[in-house]
């Protein structure tokens, strides 16, 4: 195994009194996607910040290919690609012309950054569309435009801000397999998601993030091993009725019940004989007249991993980067301008 091609040494950012990254320390092996999972505020798009030099961390450092964030800025901007969270296209430019745009930033000459910016319109399906305004474009359409100025340098590191947030089920498809088709070319991509369906699928490794620090870290399967078993889930049918089903069902299964108020239910981690543990609980839920929606056993899932290991759902809560203390300031891009 080499060297890590994107690494953080004990990274922090505080933005005034609000401190959204503690100490964090990542690596990612080249040619892998590393999943970045975690609820708005977790601290994955100020990690990206950093990485991509657009933020200069409070303390410690972060690193891509060999190239310090601070102190390498310039450089490092010329060798990544970065898409964030919405399209940051100028809506009064067509297509090719905001690629292009983008191209010059990498100090392309101008027919070359023509040529590229072509050739990654076609690959996204809107070389038909290239001809026209921006503002024309479908929420879609602005996305993959978006993805596709981030790869017009040809950048070997891309950073993807929650990619698919806003796209249709058909357009999220569409970017997973961009995803692939990268890394099987043998980019690094380093993904940060709220869905935990997307790290699953995508990720060759994968760190849950909560309140500015990795809680956990390996491959979904190796985070799903934390749980182990089954999983009984339950879902009531009178939100005011459970803290009566835990302490109804307390010591039936093999850990502590995690309880999600939001979504109404209740998860009991099991070891063995789940077919038992699921009659017993029906007999009791029974007995004690509690209502239920639905009730079975499953497979640990990684939302099953994050509700463990949190408390909460990954799509939670307020975004510390965008509170009045924190908020960032100027326009997203990438290469020599991104944000």
């Amino acid at each position: 195994m080499g060297d890590p091609i994107i690494r953080t040494e004990a990274l922090r950012k505080a933005f005034g009194t609000v401190e959204a990254l503690k100490a964090v320390d990542l690596e990612v092996e080249k040619g892998t996607v590393y999943g970045l999972l975690g609820p708005n505020g977790a601290g994955k798009t100020t990690a990206v910040r950093i990485l991509t030099t657009l933020l200069q961390p409070t303390s410690g450092r972060a690193e891509v290919d060999g190239l310090d964030s601070v102190r390498d800025a310039e450089e490092l901007r010329f060798r990544i690609g970065l898409a964030g969270q919405s399209a940051a296209v100028d809506e009064n430019l067509t297509g090719l012309e905001n690629l292009e745009l983008v191209g010059r930033l990498y100090h392309l000459p101008k027919a070359e950054a023509r040529r590229r910016s072509i050739e990654v319109l076609e690959r996204f399906d809107l070389a038909e569309a290239s001809g026209r305004t921006a503002k024309t474009y479908s929420g879609g359409m602005r996305r993959r435009l978006d993805l596709a100025a981030s790869l017009v340098g040809r950048p070997d590191v891309l950073f993807l801000d929650e990619p698919t947030t806003g796209l249709d089920p058909r357009s999220r498809l569409d970017v997973w397999a961009f995803i692939r088709e990268l890394q099987s070319e043998g980019k690094t991509l380093l993904l940060t998601t709220q869905y935990l369906e997307e790290a699953d699928q995508l990720a060759d490794r994968i760190g849950v993030m909560d309140e500015g620090t990795i809680i956990a870290e390996g491959t979904a399967d190796e985070l799903k091993d934390l749980i182990g078993g089954e999983v009984l889930e339950l879902h009531v049918q009178d939100r005011a009725d459970i803290a009566r089903v835990v302490q109804t069902l307390h010591g039936i299964g093999a850990g502590d019940p995690v309880v999600d108020e939001d979504e109404g239910k209740v998860r009991i981690p099991v070891r063995s004989d789940g077919a038992g543990v699921l009659l017993d609980s029906v007999r009791r839920l029974d007995d004690a007249h509690i209502p239920l929606v639905d009730i079975a056993l499953h497979r640990p899932t990684l939302d099953d991993v994050f509700l463990s290991l949190t408390g909460r759902g990954a799509e939670h809560g307020p975004d510390p980067e965008l509170t009045p203390a924190g908020k960032s300031k100027g326009r997203r891009g990438r290469g020599a301008d991104a944000a």
